[in-house]
């Protein structure tokens, strides 16, 4: 290596704007020594991220890396953790993104892992800690670099990429595009943009989004495209843990985050994937000052072997405790079911939201009708099918009787609303009006937790 000199070590590190506003970059190229962090690249990695803490300045690493440098032995190991400990300084301080722009091995990925947000690109970027000829030598699986590190594998399966681009120049554009809802750094608010949404402007067809039939599947995307600014949405995993949705809106040209359970797929129900994308989606809005807002539609958690094995009490505990500790302004609005549990999760008035609605199609209950007719009236359902000859057809009726009854008296927002729980049952058509309504009137919310090193977060 002594008699390989390459002008900056193969990597490039500075700064400069996007839209005006300060930011810090390092790039590797993969031309040089297969883009391996060396001793003298990782420092310069290291000074740009002081650096950019010390302005408060958000930092975007391309990154197109081998892993350490074999030839360096330990002092390209020490870089690596010389980066690893400012991502974890710097986390909740500075937005940190990362472009994999390449394939990226071993300690590579883990500084990437610690950062904000990871855009991939289709075909051409991996991520992986062991490559396909590793794997095949120990645990004699064949798999192909797409198949165990790629764009889709990380955006679809394993939930580690945040954004998938077709080609590079569509990479940087979302990494810009993204830029603009984060603030620069954690003392500031997130950029205000001009608004010609009329704040005050109604959606008819959010009246009839909701189907009659408490079973029957919408896009809960249809509601926040229709409530937010120009009905724009910038989805954040869109291909991971379809059941829940994140990512940035504005509202009024304020940036918020959107949290919303998904009825088209797997009713909304809350899972291991879709808590841990929601809490870690919500725990970086509380970071960066940005507001929240829950579109509310969720059965419950998914119930299951499968699912309790996997450990779905500490997996869900993370979603409640990530709405719990947050102090931003927090809005939540019921569209359709809040059962068990999950109502105490996504962002309910006990766990210190701010504002919450309810539309009136709302059902804010411990379980579905169908379910609790089965545990309240069980004694009586099996006393009418023993004292009957007809005991099918009495029983059935029976149920369709106390369903109807259980419906009527707890699966809606009123009962809620008469204890406080619920702010106000309004008009869909209104939500867009009423929300940048709330969000105006805690702009100036000052909330904190109880002093303490850090809380303990159930990982």
């Amino acid at each position: 290596m002594s008699e390989q000199k390459v002008f900056g070590d193969g990597f490039i590190t500075g700064y400069g704007r996007i839209e005006g506003r300060l930011v810090f970059v390092f790039a590797q190229d993969f031309t040089v020594f297969g883009g391996s962090l060396s001793e003298t690249n990782a420092a310069k990695i290291v000074k740009i991220m002081d650096m950019a803490a010390r302005v408060g300045a958000p930092v975007i690493g391309l990154n197109d890396s081998g892993g350490a440098r074999i030839q360096e032995g330990v002092m390209s190991l020490a870089g690596y953790a010389d980066i690893f400990l400012r991502n974890t300084l710097y986390s909740g301080v500075v937005p940190q993104i990362s472009a994999i722009m390449g394939p990226c091995a071993g300690g590579a990925v883990y500084s990437p892992a610690i950062t904000d947000f990871i855009v991939m690109v289709d075909k051409t970027s991996y991520m992986f800690i062991t490559g396909p000829d590793v794997i095949k030598s120990v645990t004699h699986e064949e798999v192909t670099k797409e198949q165990l590190g790629g764009a889709t594998t990380h955006n679809s399966v394993s939930g580690v990429a945040h954004f998938m681009a077709h080609d590079d120049a569509e990479c940087l554009s979302m990494v810009r595009e993204l830029l603009t809802f984060l603030p620069s750094n954690n003392l500031e608010d997130p950029p205000r943009k001009a608004c010609s949404d009329p704040i005050d402007r109604t959606d008819d067809a959010l009246d009839a989004i909701v189907p009659a039939e408490s079973n029957m599947p919408y896009d809960i995307k249809d509601v926040i495209t229709r409530v937010v600014d120009d009905g724009y949405f910038l989805e954040v995993q869109e291909l991971y843990a379809k059941n829940i949705v994140v990512g940035f809106a504005r509202l009024n040209g304020r940036s918020v985050g959107v949290v919303a359970n998904q009825p088209a797929f797997l009713a909304g129900v809350l899972d291991i994937a879709s808590s841990v994308k929601g809490a870690r989606f919500v725990r970086f809005c509380d970071a960066f000052n940005i507001p929240l807002i829950t579109f509310e539609d969720v059965p419950g958690f998914l119930p299951g072997t499968q699912q309790e094995y996997g450990g779905i009490i500490t997996h869900g505990a993370k979603l409640l405790y990530a709405f719990a500790e947050a102090t931003v302004p927090k809005l939540t609005v019921i569209t359709r079911k809040a059962y068990g549990g999950a109502y105490c999760v996504m962002a309910s008035k006990h766990i210190r939201a701010d504002v919450n609605y309810a539309w009136p199609t709302a059902e804010i209950a411990v379980m579905g009708p169908e379910g609790a007719v089965n545990i309240v009236h069980r004694r009586e359902l099996d006393k009418a099918a023993k004292g009957s000859s007809n005991g099918d057809d009495v029983v059935a009726k029976l149920r369709a009787e106390k369903t109807e009854e259980f419906r009527d008296r707890f699966a809606n927002p009123y009962i809620a609303a008469e204890r406080g729980y619920v702010d106000a049952v309004i008009r869909p058509r209104e939500t867009r009006k009423r929300l940048i309504n709330a969000l105006e009137m805690l702009d100036t919310k000052r909330d904190k937790n109880p002093p303490k090193k850090h809380g303990n977060i159930p990982l």
